[in-house]
């Protein structure tokens, strides 16, 4: 499916490509080993980790990128890794691959499937999978690396590429920065942060939008305490099953009547966990919680309603203050917003890839309510006001994603869905892609 067609006149006059460097050389770079990260990438779909737990993964990519010639330091906030090259003055732009998995089952029937399965904390096992494309992340990231180590000639500046744990978890990237990601470790502080994504779209579109693009997020545990007792004798009981049911129904309210009707927020509760019997009233219930929300307002009303609920739910029956709810703050992340002069020297720079069908701006396609903490690498860092972009790329093979929007309106599938695939033909795309936009900082940047 060509959709370049349909490309608007007005943003392909905006698009002028930065600097001299050939489409057809990157192009043919890229093509020469094409092969080699396709079996990368299949590798690392076969082989998923789940955050903090990337060891292999981490292992792996630090070898390939010392192989390059990059110096690697491993370890940072326990499993990610960092590679800096430095090839005279000029900016220096840091470019972060994520490398969790997710606990979610394979059902796409691929060769290369995930049938890996593990064992969590909880004594539980799951199955683990990329389901978010970050198997193809890293490997656009290492071609990119490739391309830029054997290519010197063609930017100037030090790069800085970031192997990132636990993106799922909303805690990677904060965790390395409080490893000392800057000081203890001396990893050069980016003057320019860039990142890509994989999408349900079809191979050849690229979002890349100004402004914000992705909302906040808070993720937390609440854990409802009662009395435990026998099924058949609830009267002797206190029920947390019934008070977390309650608490589910009643925090539903909270976006329609507490927030404002045009501020996007959503609250979602994701698991409830309690007991292992069908006769005995357990003792505690708990409840995973995430929050989606674009306004600082908006979040602390979500909050300070959820604990009102939670102690109204605990009050009405009749529990004594040391056995009102729980709550246990996990990873969150702060709203993501694209630099605009930086996004619009990418949108310039990936211009000339003639793969590419279509650039979706931010006109085109709002934010949406996903959340990332890419941009935790520099707002919690002593340069908090770097620029940044993050961009999305396209990974869904186009008939099957025509014949999709077709019949039902919507993409065959989307992120953490079990049927979430990558086509192939992404992977060397995504590289041409990467490898223009990081020239492309370089040249529009230099010193």
């Amino acid at each position: 499916m060509k959709i370049k067609t349909v490309l608007l006149i007005s943003l392909m006059m905006n698009l002028v490509a930065y600097g001299q460097i050939s489409t057809d050389k990157i192009e043919s770079s890229v093509n020469k080993d094409k092969d080699k990260y396709i079996s990368i990438f299949k590798d690392l779909h076969q082989n998923p980790e789940l955050g903090f737990e990337e060891t292999e993964t981490a292992k792996f990519v630090a070898d390939e990128l010392r192989s390059f010639g990059y110096k690697v330091t491993e370890n940072i906030g326990k499993t990610g890794i960092a590679a800096v090259l430095k090839n005279g003055a000029g900016p220096t732009v840091m470019y972060r691959a994520d490398m969790d998995a997710l606990p979610v089952q394979e059902t796409t029937g691929v060769d290369w499937a995930s049938t890996k399965q593990v064992q969590l904390e909880n004594g539980t096992t799951t199955y683990v999978s990329h389901m978010c494309g970050h198997d193809a992340h890293i490997t656009w990231m290492l071609q990119t690396a490739q391309y830029l180590a054997e290519n010197k000639e063609d930017w100037k500046g030090t790069v800085v590429f970031i192997g990132q744990p636990a993106e799922e978890l909303i805690e990677g990237a904060r965790a390395m920065v409080d490893d000392g990601l800057y000081d203890k470790h001396k990893i050069p502080q980016p003057d320019y942060l860039f990142g890509m994504h994989t999408a349900p779209g079809a191979v050849g579109m690229v979002v890349a939008g100004d402004g914000p693009r992705l909302a906040g997020t808070d993720q937390f545990d609440v854990t409802f305490y009662g009395v435990g007792g026998h099924g058949s004798a609830p009267e002797k009981a206190i029920d947390p099953v019934v008070m977390a049911a309650n608490a589910v129904m009643q925090y539903q309210t909270i976006v329609n009547r507490k927030i404002d009707p045009q501020h996007a927020a959503v609250l979602t509760v994701g698991s409830i966990k309690a007991g292992e019997s069908n006769n005995v009233i357990p003792d505690k219930a708990v409840l995973k919680i995430n929050l989606r929300w674009f306004d600082e307002e908006d979040r602390k009303i979500l909050k300070e309603n959820i604990q009102r609920i939670n102690e109204s739910i605990a009050y009405a029956n009749n529990l004594p203050k040391d056995k009102y709810p729980t709550v246990v703050e996990k990873g969150w992340s702060y709203p993501l917003e694209n630099n605009a002069n930086l996004t619009d020297v990418i949108r310039k720079s990936i211009n000339s890839i003639d793969e590419i069908d279509f650039i979706l701006t931010e006109k085109m396609i709002g934010p949406t309510m996903g959340s990332e903490d890419f941009h935790h690498l520099v707002i919690d860092s002593p340069k908090k006001d770097t620029p940044y972009s993050y961009i999305n790329i396209g990974i869904i093979d186009p008939d099957r994603f025509a014949k999709s929007i077709e019949e039902t309106g919507e993409p065959p599938y989307y992120n953490h869905n079990g049927d979430y695939e990558v086509d192939l033909r992404a992977l060397p795309l995504g590289s041409e892609i990467a490898i223009h936009s990081m020239l492309g900082i370089f040249e529009a940047y230099k010193k």
